[in-house]
């Protein structure tokens, strides 16, 4: 995905007069399978779309909050099947034309700060940037125990992050860069992705 064409060159995202207003989740999933072909991919937006959900209402923000969470883990990549050369365009401009809460929209657009120029700023920003490539990879693990999520430790994620050559496309850097820039330690992010990943509603 290193495309300078990615590069989004906007600061601003939505309108602030459409804050609140958001997709059901039905939907979101239906946008989803509409754009979203590949099953794989699909699981990882769901994954991610759940992750997000999860911290936040940790953090006790509030069911509200916790769906604005979601809808922007579930739709982070909805372009990126059909669409790679235009992804995020693509899903920001069909937002953009929802009158979807700006909120959402910024924190897809800040999702890969190399590759699309837009710096994570909010904590929805940089959580999404901090579960998605470390989500992938997790369930990459996964798929390769016998036993799957059940008795994953930190160590051993790490153990496979160490190894270049295992899910060789995920980025170690951005990985760390979104783990600081979250204030979060990586191992923690590890755990938590862990210890709620198995639980995500892939239907």
């Amino acid at each position: 995905m290193e495309n300078s064409s990615l590069l989004l060159h906007r600061s601003v995202f939505g309108s602030s007069a459409n804050s609140g207003n958001v997709m059901t989740e039905s939907e979101a999933k239906r946008l989803l399978d509409d754009w979203v072909k590949n099953e794989k991919l699909k699981v990882h937006m769901k994954q991610v779309g759940h992750l997000m959900r999860v911290f936040s209402q940790s953090k006790e923000y509030g069911n509200e909050v916790s769906h604005r969470w979601y809808l922007a883990g579930l739709l982070h990549d909805a372009d990126w099947d059909q669409w790679p050369d235009q992804h995020c365009k693509k899903i920001i401009g069909e937002l953009e034309d929802r009158a979807i809460d700006p909120e959402i929209i910024r924190a897809i657009a800040s999702h890969g700060p190399r590759f699309f120029g837009v710096e994570p700023v909010s904590e929805m920003d940089k959580m999404l940037y901090a579960f998605d490539e470390l989500s992938g990879f997790v369930h990459a693990y996964s798929l390769m125990r016998p036993e799957g999520y059940a008795g994953m430790e930190v160590k051993g994620v790490k153990k496979r992050l160490k190894d270049k050559t295992f899910a060789a496309q995920v980025s170690r850097e951005d990985i760390q860069d979104a783990s600081e820039r979250a204030g979060i330690a990586v191992d923690e992010l590890i755990q938590f992705v862990i210890d709620h990943q198995a639980s995500a509603d892939l239907g």
